[in-house]
């Protein structure tokens, strides 16, 4: 069985626990039609309970989808455990993320150290428990294939946040990477509580362009040398998704017609 929220739903009456099967069911295999209709329809069918009050969205798991290959993505805190596969990815990967990434400060293979990962894993953790991050690891079939980080989280009168991830490039082509990150859309969304979501991409990558489309979000500008990229200031173009665009989730948008199983 998928859960949804660690720790929520074995606290749960046996009618709100089947309530919450029927949900689990019409997201990962059932009709479309069957889906809730609302972002706050499906909150409240899952019985998700309130936010945390200092870090809302943290430490989550999310619903999970089912890709047409029959496997099942979602997403969930980052764990100390993650640290020997997210290594083995990104040394592998290096060639393809560092183009799209950050420079780093050291070399990539100190990066991405035993060391390097505990200092990652130990900030973001200090980050998300102050409610100014919310670092998600992506498994596909259980298996840590990616992350996903909502980062630069604002409430009040601004509400944002800005929303990143890669996926280990052996898993490419699957809808892995559109699966996650309609995921954390509506985990930014439902969970932490976000009014506005912002996301760039590199010109040159169309792929990431596909993918923040298909989740539903709109061009918004061009960001002239606003990163620096593998050694030098690069332009990126600028998406962003707010709450009132959609009155549904985008994990229950791509069901609805047939890009999830």
């Amino acid at each position: 069985m998928m859960k949804f929220f660690a720790g929520k739903e074995e606290a749960l009456s046996p009618a709100i626990r089947e309530h919450s099967k029927r949900v689990r069911h019409a997201l990962t295999d059932g009709d479309p039609q069957s889906l809730p209709r609302s972002r706050h329809e499906l909150g409240k069918a899952l019985h998700l309970g309130a936010p945390h009050p200092l870090h809302p969205g943290w430490p989550e798991s999310t619903p999970a989808l089912r890709l047409r290959d029959g496997a099942v993505v979602r997403l969930r805190p980052i764990q100390k455990s993650d640290g020997a596969a997210w290594i083995t990815q990104r040394l592998k990967d290096e060639g393809v993320l560092r183009s799209v990434e950050p420079t780093v400060a050291n070399s990539w293979r100190e990066t991405h150290s035993p060391r390097g990962w505990r200092l990652m894993y130990a900030t973001m953790r200090h980050l998300a428990k102050h409610g100014e991050v919310v670092p998600l690891a992506i498994e596909l079939d259980g298996r840590f294939v990616g992350q996903l980080t909502l980062g630069g989280i604002h409430h009040g009168t601004a509400s944002e946040c800005w929303i990143g991830y890669w996926v280990y490039s052996a898993y490419a082509g699957r809808g892995i990477a559109t699966a996650a990150c309609a995921l954390g859309t509506d985990h930014a969304l439902m969970r932490v509580g976000i009014h506005r979501i912002t996301a760039t991409y590199l010109p040159d990558n169309p792929a990431s362009q596909a993918v923040l489309q298909r989740c539903g979000y709109r061009h918004e500008g061009y960001l002239r040398k606003n990163l620096h990229i593998d050694g030098r200031w690069r332009d990126h173009n600028l998406m962003a998704l707010v709450a009132e665009d959609y009155p549904d989730s985008a994990a229950l948008r791509l069901r609805r017609v047939g890009y999830f199983r």
